[in-house]
């Protein structure tokens, strides 16, 4: 019997003293990071409310419990049961039955009333049917992302439980290492933005934090083939953490699968159906603009399929001596400040990923309270001593301003947006100006993913500010379905209509002016002095928007069809850059966040940044906390234990 088997009979043991005579487990097993307890008496065990709670708390881990299969009243009689028990207020939608695990996956426009106050529905469902209820949100705007992930993942659940009982047994394995050290390797991200990729090693563990791109720079990537990296292999690496979906952080996690990675990626929901959705396009425009993309769309899906998504908050074991918890950003929808805790008590690390500290429209600002951190991997964007952003209520100002000058004009506002984060943020701004009348009433046109990247926020209204959240659960005051927003299907015939049109306003990706349907846009409205750019995120160097931004007027563009470039364009519309609404903390938001953690780390690695922010952001902060600073370059390591 090896170590794993015998760990879980001691379980099963101690699991069994503590329950009830009338509660009887069958089985258990893990499944991925948690415990799976099977039970022949599925309803005794949810007639007691806080036992399953009180089980997770005194073996410190995540538990599930599953029935026994044939111990189940059949699907057709839990329907009727379900629905009886469910406010019709809910609206299920559907009803999903998995015989092999005992689950019964409830689809409901509105989820809290079939979770009910405490999880008491949720019992109440189990002690009638024995089933074991999961729920899902159905997306108040329609989705092919989401469908498609939770139709893939419902197509691969044979598959999947392979891959999370195999993955369960590497994190509860017996440690194997006499050492104890902990090790930070630097792939990508440092003195440079993007392609984010770091490996946190200890005696008995590799973790990969990120895998991204760099942006305008296709052939600078991460130093995967470097020992630090993949060592032996890609299956060296036990894990991979995702802090979230935007491309510079996730659009070459496939392309560990390629390498024959075959381990866990964990991040958040959100993240997961976001990080599909991106790397999908990126492929897609990668093709279009006759580059070898470095991947196939099969990576993507086993990706989704190698994804264990994790709520913020969630203690989770994913080695034998690592221990994480991912906590609000404040950066996109799902971003996420990731805390490893390694060993018993041994050493703490987070790593920040991109960061906004205050609260915006979409998020409440990045939680920065943890037990203990030793060492803060920090991201500096704007960490140089002169990046301070104009406040949320200045930069919103001059956006009605920028789009009341152009509208008395009879322009039109073309804004480059990111489609996951800032296009949503600009979103809620146009929609509570037109309806309090700060700018006049206008035609919202939402090109690229802008509108899909919508509906997957609307899916997951509890990642975002508690107040938005409210108003998306009032289907009738959710304000991404305000009439003004419009969805060009991306056809040119359409956009013309548009530039031929009433003044209005165009969000369209891609942010950095990079390639996709912005530079159709350009074509269009490059020429129209009454017409406006406005930049509202960050350009990075190397990239068409900083050029446009640092005052080209003469820009290469590509012909209608995108398989060549024709030659220039002239600029003759306006360009202005409305600072504010970036997804990044600025500076002061930086050093508040590293002042107001308590206690304070002993060390902080400054990364994602250029060379000037990171080395100005790093003095910043030894000189004001006495703490020990670095401004990594790429392939260093850091030993921390």
């Amino acid at each position: 019997m090896n170590s794993v088997e015998t760990k879980l009979e001691s379980l099963q043991s101690e699991i069994e003293a503590e329950l009830p005579d009338n509660v009887v487990v069958s089985d258990i097993s893990y499944e991925g990071p948690e415990l799976v307890v099977y039970t022949r008496t599925p309803k005794e065990f949810a007639s007691n409310g806080g036992l399953v709670r009180r089980l997770a708390s005194k073996l410190r881990k995540r538990i599930t419990v599953r029935p026994d299969p044939d111990v189940l009243s059949g699907p057709r009689e839990a329907t009727e049961e379900i629905r009886a028990i469910v406010p019709e207020e809910a609206e299920i939608a559907d009803l999903d039955f998995h015989v092999d695990t005992g689950e019964v996956v409830i689809e409901a426009a509105k989820p809290g009333m079939v979770i009910g106050r405490g999880g008491s529905t949720l019992r109440e469902i189990t002690k009638r049917v024995g089933w074991t209820p999961e729920v899902v949100r159905t997306p108040p705007i329609e989705s092919s992302t989401v469908s498609n992930v939770r139709n893939f993942l419902k197509q691969e659940r044979d598959d999947r439980r392979q891959i999370l009982e195999r993955v369960g047994r590497q994190i509860h394995r017996e440690e194997m290492a006499d050492d104890q050290w902990v090790r930070i390797s630097t792939l990508g991200c440092c003195r440079e933005v993007g392609r984010a990729a770091f490996v946190l090693s200890t005696a008995e563990t590799r973790i990969l934090v990120d895998c991204g791109d760099k942006p305008g720079a296709d052939d600078e990537v991460p130093y995967l083939q470097v020992p630090e990296a993949l060592g032996s292999g890609a299956n060296s690496i036990d894990a991979v953490v995702l802090t979230h979906a935007h491309l510079d952080h996730s659009a070459l996690v496939p392309l560990l699968f390629k390498y024959g990675y075959d381990g866990p990626i964990y991040c958040t929901e959100p993240t997961r159906d976001l990080m599909g959705l991106l790397t999908l396009d990126y492929l897609d425009v990668a093709s279009k603009e006759g580059r070898t993309p470095p991947y196939e769309s099969e990576m993507v899906r086993e990706t989704i399929k190698h994804t264990i998504t994790i709520e913020y908050g969630d203690v989770t074991d994913i080695a034998p001596d690592v221990k994480l918890t991912m906590h609000n950003a404040g950066h996109i929808l799902g971003s996420a400040v990731s805390h490893f805790h390694i060993g018993d008590g041994l050493y703490n690390v987070a790593f920040s990923g991109d960061i906004h500290y205050e609260d915006t429209r979409l998020f409440n600002g990045a939680v920065n309270d943890f037990p203990r951190v030793e060492t803060l991997v920090l991201e500096s964007t704007y960490g140089g001593r002169n990046d301070y952003q104009t406040d949320q209520e200045d930069s919103e100002r001059k956006l009605k301003d920028v789009i009341q000058r152009t509208y008395d004009q009879g322009g039109k506002v073309l804004i480059p947006a990111f489609a996951v984060g800032r296009s949503q943020e600009i979103m809620l701004v146009l929609e509570e100006a037109m309806r309090s009348e700060s700018i006049p009433e206008m035609p919202v046109h939402l090109d690229g993913m802008i509108w899909e990247a919508t509906a997957i926020h609307s899916t997951y209204p509890e990642y975002l500010r508690d107040d938005l959240r409210d108003r998306i659960f009032h289907e009738d005051e959710n304000p991404f379905l305000a009439e003004q927003f419009n969805h060009i299907d991306g056809g040119e015939d359409e956009r013309q209509e548009v530039t031929d049109g009433e003044p209005c306003i165009i969000l369209s990706t891609s942010g950095m002016v990079t390639g996709g349907p912005i530079m159709s846009w350009l074509r269009h409205l490059g020429p129209d002095p009454d017409s406006r750019l406005a930049f509202v995120g960050y350009q990075a160097q190397g990239t068409l928007g900083r050029r446009i931004q640092n005052g080209w007027d003469e820009i290469p563009i590509d012909d209608r069809t995108g398989r060549g470039r024709s030659g220039t364009l002239t600029l003759k519309m306006d360009t202005e850059t409305v600072d504010g609404f970036s997804g990044h903390a600025d500076r002061q938001g930086l050093e508040n966040f590293v002042r107001s953690m308590n206690p304070r780390p002993e060390k902080v690695l400054c990364v994602h940044g250029d060379e000037r922010s990171v080395q100005d952001l790093s003095s910043a902060l030894y000189h004001d906390f006495n703490m020990r600073t670095f401004a990594p370059r790429n392939l260093e390591t850091f030993r921390f234990k």
